[in-house]
C-alpha cells in the first residue's frame, strides 16, 4: 500500500510525536547500557543490531509502542460509499453517532477523561461470551460536566466490560468576561463541579436499567507533575443497593495543556475538606430549622400529622435531599417551543416505579437526579413532575410540584401553574393532560351551583418549587375544597425562602448535583418511520400467511394515513384537533363505491415492531383488520415516529383495510 507524500510525512510526524511522548530515547539508552554491562563477560563479543532489537523485544518496549499507537479512522459516510458503516458483530447500536474531529482551542484548558475498561461487575460473572451476530445486553456510559454531555458506545455486558472511550471536557472559567481566559490551577481548584458518570444497562428488548450514578472529583489531577493520573473508580449500586459495589472503572485524567505549576496534594485535600464542612454545616442548620418548622405545623392542628407533607426525598444513591433541590429553572433552548410541547415531551418518558426486591406490596420511593432520569429514559411520577415543573419555570410560568393522592388514596405528584388572573391549572406529567381547577365553596347555600371536580386528584399536602415550600394547613386537604392562595398564611404555611436558598440554590452546596442541559435528538425521524413500517408490513404478511391469506398492499392508501397520524400528534401536543375533514375526504375518494374502509390507530413510546404488533393483535378491532377476508381486500399500514429531545419518541401506527362489501 503506497501513501501520498503529504500523508507519509503526516504519519511520520504522528509516530515521532508518540515516541517522544513515551520517552523512547531514554528507554533505549537504559536498555543499551544494561545490555552492554551484561555483555562485559568472559566471552566478550561485539554487540550486533539483532542482539539489541532482541533485548528491546524481551523488555516489552516494542510491544508497548505498538499497543499505544492508535490511528483513528473516520467512518465512511453514506455519500462516500453508498452504504452505512457496518455495525459490530455482537450488538447493534441503534443510535449510531458518527465520531467528529474536534478543534482544540489552544487558549482553553481541557480535561481528557479516558475510561480504560471495567472490572468486577460480578452480576455478569456467569454471562457467556456473546456469539457473532447474537443480540446481547449492553452497557452505555453517560457523562455530564459543566453543561457538556457525552455518551459512550454500547459494549456487551460482562464481568470485565470493554468500556474504552475518551472524552474531551472543556474547563471554562466562570464570571463575566472570564470565559475566554485559560483556567489556571487556582481557578480550577475552586471549581467544585464533579464529573457525573451514569452507567445504563440496556437489555435485548431495549429496556433500560440504571446501574450506577457516580460523582467524580477530578481535581486530584492538579497535583500530578506529569498532568496525568490514573484512578480506579468504584461504582456503587442504586436504590436499595446503594451501599453495594456494582463494579470498578479504570479512569485516566489528563490536563491539556499541562500545568506549568502544580498544586500541593495537601492544598487540594484541604479545599475538599473545607467544601465538605461548609456543606455539612449548611445541611445541619437547615435540618434544625426544618424540625422546628414541622413542630410549629403540627401545633396548628393535630391532624396535620397524617398530611402528605414531604420536605426531604432520597435520590438514587440513597442521599436525603430537600425536595426543592430537585426543581431548577430549565430552559430547553430551541429544542422545545412551548409549555404544552414540554408537557408532551415529559409524558413520552416512560413511567417505572423503583424496583423492590421481595414482596410486601410497599412502594420503594426513589427520586432521581435529572441526569439519571434522562439517561435511563424512564422514572416514577416524582421524576416526571419535577422535570415538567423545571421546564415550565423555564418558560416563565409560576409552576409548583404538588404532593398528594389520587383515587383510592394512592400517593401521587403532579404540577400546578398559577395564572396572573388567579386561575389554577393542574398538569398531569405522565399524560400531558391539563385540568382547570375551580374550588367548591363549602359556605355557599345548599342550592347554589357548585363546580364539578374535573381532575383525578383527591388530596394535596404540600406544594414546592426551586425556591418555595408551602404546606397545606386548611381544615381539609381535599383538592376540590382547596384554595391555592399562597399568600394567605392561614391556608398555607411557608418555609423561609432564605433557609431554602442556603441548601437548594445552584452552587449553594457541593452536594447538589449539577443541572444537565437537554440533548438534541440524533434520531432521523423519517428513517426510523420507514424502518418500522417495513418491519410491520413483513409481520402482517407473515401473520396472514399462517392463516393462508394473501396480502396485497395499497401504497396510496398507506400514504393517506399520514395526515391522520400527524393530526393525532398535533392534538396531543397542543390540545387542538385539526385536519380531520381533509383526511376523511381523501379516504372517501380512495375507497370506491361498494367498498368498506376500516382503520385502527394506536400510540407507542417505543420503536420495537414485534412488541407493537403483539400489543395491536390484543385489540379485536386491529385483529379484524389484519385478518380481513373478503373480495378485493387491500391492506395499508403507516408508521410515523415523532422525535423529541433525548431521542424520546412518540410512535403512531395505523392499520387500515378496504374491501368489497358482499351481502
Amino acid at each position: 500500500m503506497s501513501l501520498p507524500p503529504e500523508k507519509a510525512s503526516e504519519l511520520k510526524q504522528i509516530i515521532h510525536n508518540h515516541l517522544l511522548k513515551m520517552d523512547i530515547h531514554g528507554k533505549i539508552r537504559e536498555v543499551l547500557a544494561q545490555t552492554v554491562r551484561d555483555d562485559q563477560g568472559p566471552s566478550h563479543r561485539g554487540l550486533s543490531e539483532a542482539d539489541f532489537l532482541h533485548a528491546l523485544q524481551r523488555r516489552g518496549i516494542i510491544d508497548d509502542v505498538m499497543k499505544d499507537l492508535h490511528f483513528t479512522q473516520e467512518a465512511p459516510t453514506d455519500t462516500e460509499t453508498g452504504f452505512p458503516p457496518k455495525p459490530a458483530t455482537h450488538f447493534v447500536d441503534k443510535d449510531l453517532t458518527q465520531l467528529k474531529k474536534t478543534n482544540i482551542d489552544p487558549s482553553r484548558r481541557y480535561l481528557y477523561l479516558q475510561v480504560l475498561g471495567g472490572k468486577a461487575f460480578l452480576e455478569h460473572l456467569q454471562e457467556p461470551e456473546p456469539l457473532p451476530g447474537q443480540v446481547c445486553s449492553t452497557f452505555t456510559l453517560y457523562l455530564h460536566f459543566r453543561n457538556q454531555r457525552f455518551r459512550s458506545k454500547p459494549v456487551p455486558c460482562a464481568c470485565e466490560p470493554d468500556l474504552k472511550e475518551g472524552f474531551l471536557l472543556e474547563i471554562h472559567r466562570d464570571g463575566i468576561g472570564e470565559g475566554s481566559k485559560m483556567a489556571d490551577a487556582t481557578a480550577m481548584l475552586s471549581m467544585c463541579d464533579p464529573v457525573h458518570l451514569v452507567l445504563i444497562k440496556t437489555d435485548t428488548s431495549s429496556e433500560t436499567t440504571l446501574v450506577s450514578s457516580y460523582f467524580l472529583d477530578w481535581r486530584t489531577v492538579l497535583s500530578v507533575p506529569s498532568g496525568k493520573s490514573c484512578i480506579a473508580v468504584e461504582l456503587m449500586g442504586v436504590g436499595s443497593e446503594s451501599k453495594l459495589p456494582a463494579g470498578v472503572l479504570t479512569v485516566s485524567l489528563e490536563l491539556y495543556p499541562p500545568l506549568t505549576e502544580t498544586l500541593n496534594t495537601d492544598i487540594i485535600s484541604t479545599q475538599q475538606s473545607l467544601e465538605r464542612q461548609r456543606t455539612a454545616e449548611k445541611e445541619r442548620l437547615f435540618l434544625v430549622y426544618a424540625k422546628q418548622w414541622w413542630r410549629e405545623f403540627l401545633e396548628i392542628r393535630p391532624s396535620h400529622q397524617s398530611k402528605m407533607v414531604k420536605i426531604f426525598a432520597q435520590d438514587e444513591n440513597g442521599v436525603n435531599r430537600p425536595v426543592c433541590s430537585y426543581v431548577r429553572v430549565l430552559r430547553a433552548g430551541r429544542l422545545l417551543e412551548s409549555p404544552r410541547q414540554a408537557a408532551r415531551f415529559v409524558s413520552l418518558l416512560a413511567q417505572e416505579k423503583a424496583p423492590v426486591v421481595g414482596g410486601g406490596g410497599g412502594k420503594q420511593e426513589q427520586w432521581c437526579t435529572l441526569m439519571a432520569f434522562l439517561c435511563r429514559g424512564k422514572g416514577d411520577c416524582e421524576d416526571h413532575a419535577t422535570l415538567l415543573c423545571s421546564l415550565l419555570l423555564g418558560f416563565g410560568l409560576d409552576a409548583y410540584v404538588c404532593v398528594g393522592t389520587k383515587a383510592k388514596g394512592t400517593p401521587h405528584t403532579w404540577v400546578l401553574t398559577r395564572g396572573t388572573d388567579g386561575s389554577i391549572t393542574f398538569w398531569e406529567s405522565l399524560t400531558a393532560h391539563r385540568y382547570l381547577h375551580r374550588a367548591i365553596d363549602p359556605d355557599a347555600p345548599p342550592l347554589a351551583p357548585q363546580p364539578k371536580p374535573s381532575s383525578p386528584y383527591r388530596t394535596v399536602g404540600c406544594v414546592f418549587n426551586h425556591q418555595t415550600f408551602l404546606a397545606n394547613c386548611q381544615p381539609s386537604d381535599a383538592v376540590e375544597l382547596c384554595v391555592f392562595d399562597f399568600q394567605n398564611q392561614s391556608r398555607w404555611k411557608a418555609m423561609s425562602e432564605e433557609a431554602l436558598k442556603s441548601v437548594c440554590a445552584p452552587g449553594s452546596t457541593t452536594s447538589l448535583p449539577p443541572l444537565p442541559p437537554l440533548c438534541a435528538p440524533s434520531l432521523d425521524a423519517a428513517a426510523a418511520s420507514n424502518q418500522m413500517e417495513l418491519e410491520m408490513r413483513y409481520l402482517v404478511s407473515e401473520y396472514r400467511k399462517d392463516l393462508e391469506l394473501a396480502t396485497v398492499w395499497d401504497d396510496h392508501l398507506s400514504y393517506l394515513l399520514s395526515s391522520a397520524l400527524s393530526a393525532y400528534e398535533l392534538e396531543r401536543c397542543s390540545g387542538v384537533s385539526c385536519g380531520n375533514e381533509e383526511f376523511q375526504d381523501a379516504v372517501r375518494r380512495a375507497v370506491p363505491d361498494g367498498h368498506t374502509f376500516k382503520g385502527f390507530p394506536i400510540h407507542f413510546l417505543h420503536r420495537n415492531a414485534r412488541r407493537a404488533f403483539a400489543t395491536c393483535l390484543k385489540s379485536p378491532f386491529c385483529d379484524e383488520i389484519v385478518c380481513c377476508r373478503g373480495d378485493s381486500v387491500r391492506l395499508a399500514v403507516r408508521v410515523r415516529v415523532f422525535v423529541y429531545p433525548e431521542n424520546t419518541c412518540a410512535v403512531w401506527l395505523m392499520f387500515a383495510c378496504k374491501y368489497r362489501s358482499v351481502l
